[in-house]
């Protein structure tokens, strides 16, 4: 079915972050990891890994996916990000077709020679 404009808002502002942006990257590289391990590759604590991973949870582009005792394995959602993708291709094309009917009546209708 896809995003409706208010989960797809939520989509792109969980996006809107360079730290959550490489969270989701370095998630993605693997088969997933814990907010420790997801420190170790950034430059912000544990916490605040998990706080980033909270708003992507959140947003539907992240889930825990596995506890190994205290540990949690967080996964990347791909199906989230291809309905983001196609929520943004859809808003594009409505917007192609407002922009061409512009076009449209600005030009008026083609000369006669």
């Amino acid at each position: 079915m896809g995003l409706n404009a208010t989960e797809a808002s939520t989509v792109f502002r969980a996006l809107g972050d360079p730290t959550r942006l490489e969270l989701l990257q370095l998630l993605g590289e693997g088969d997933g990891a814990t907010a420790t391990a997801l420190s170790q590759r950034l430059p912000i604590t544990r916490q605040g890994v998990a706080k980033h991973v909270a708003v992507l949870s959140e947003a539907g582009l992240v889930a825990a996916a596995e506890h190994r005792g205290r540990a949690v394995i967080y996964r990347v959602r791909p199906e989230v990000l291809a309905e983001a993708s196609q929520w943004l291709e859809r808003a594009g094309a409505a917007w192609d077709r407002r922009l061409a009917r512009l076009r449209e009546h600005l030009e008026g209708p083609p000369a006669e020679n």
